[in-house]
């Protein structure tokens, strides 16, 4: 199937939720300059969890010609907090030198999940800069393997110039399918000086992302998303919370208490709508046949962002108990 008819199905509001995103996981695997052009024009999209993906996916396909929309999006202070959230990391990820005027800009933003999101990103362009003078750029995911089944079913399938013209390599000690908003804290930091500095709410936001992407990468392990799974309980941060559920995700393990934590996470409704949907889509990564009727409650939930979560994570849950690691089903692509 041609980009042209992945594009026709990604901006088709009359399909279902599930079978969009596997038209944008599908671009994204594929790259190049025509797949971003798709993808740019569903920054437009009804739906704030769509454009979210959307800005996402441009972010990890460090694709510097969605800078300029992005930004826009990003300055636009009456679209979704989640969208301008994703903007500013795709920016950071991305890590162009013309990224930098808006960021700066929405770190004096009124909204704490836009305003500590650039503050990262800003720290994630200074970091890149130094290490594009240490090594040549490279595939920021080449030779990964690990990661959630949404990762998995986008992984690229090639690597385009278009689609990431920009990598800087700082996540190349990570085994996952990611472009990390944050680089891992070193391999030489001990698991208990990583495991404080993560719940301790006192510490800079750099150095406990550092620290959670670190604990990620000794993983996968039931004490790694025990102590993760710990930080949704405590932690008044939902940028932080949002991020621990997708790095759950990422691990897919299965430990009773790390699943406790995101299921209370998801039924919870006076949680951050950005937390809670996260919570739902790595839900779903796990894939245990025990949380399929949960999403599916919560598939009716009052806020949409949160609905279409459960939708997608049903159909992510679906594709990893049936082992399915390419971009389209069968039984879609037919």
């Amino acid at each position: 199937m041609s980009v042209e008819t992945h594009r026709a199905e990604l901006v088709d509001q009359s399909l279902p939720m599930p079978r969009r995103f596997r038209a944008l996981f599908t671009l994204r695997s594929i790259g190049g300059d025509d797949a971003i052009a798709a993808l740019l024009g569903s920054l437009e999209d009804p739906s704030a969890l769509f454009r979210h993906e959307v800005a996402f996916a441009l972010g990890q396909m460090q694709a510097p010609g969605a800078v300029e929309t992005l930004k826009r999006v990003l300055r636009d202070t009456g679209d979704d907090e989640m969208v301008r959230h994703e903007c500013a990391e795709a920016l950071g990820a991305i890590a162009t030198e013309e990224c930098l005027d808006a960021l700066r800009e929405a770190c004096e933003d009124g909204t704490q999940v836009v305003r500590e999101t650039a503050k990262l990103a800003l720290q994630r362009l200074e970091h890149a800069r130094e290490k594009r003078g240490e090594a040549p750029a490279a595939d920021a995911t080449a030779g990964k393997t690990l990661g959630s089944a949404k990762e998995k079913l986008s992984a690229r399938s090639n690597t385009d110039g278009g689609a990431a013209a920009n990598n800087d390599s700082l996540d190349a000690d990570s085994p996952y399918i990611s472009v990390d908003p944050v680089p891992a804290a070193p391999a030489s930091v001990a698991t208990d000086i990583l495991t404080a500095t993560l719940l301790d709410e006192s510490a800079d936001m750099w150095d406990r992302y550092g620290a959670m992407f670190a604990l990620r990468n000794r993983g996968p392990g039931p004490e790694v998303a025990a102590t993760l799974g710990k930080v949704l309980g405590s932690s008044a941060s939902a940028l932080l919370k949002h991020e621990v559920c997708y790095v759950l995700g990422q691990l897919q393990e299965a430990d009773a208490r790390a699943r406790a934590s995101l299921v209370k996470t998801l039924e919870d409704t006076a949680e951050h709508p950005m937390v809670r949907h996260e919570a739902a889509e790595a839900i779903g990564s796990i894939a245990a046949a025990d949380t399929e009727d949960l999403l599916k409650k919560y598939r009716g939930d009052g806020d949409r962002i949160v609905a279409e979560s459960c939708e997608v994570a049903l159909d992510i849950m679906a594709s990893e108990q049936a082992g399915e690691f390419v971009p389209l089903a069968p039984e879609i692509a037919a």
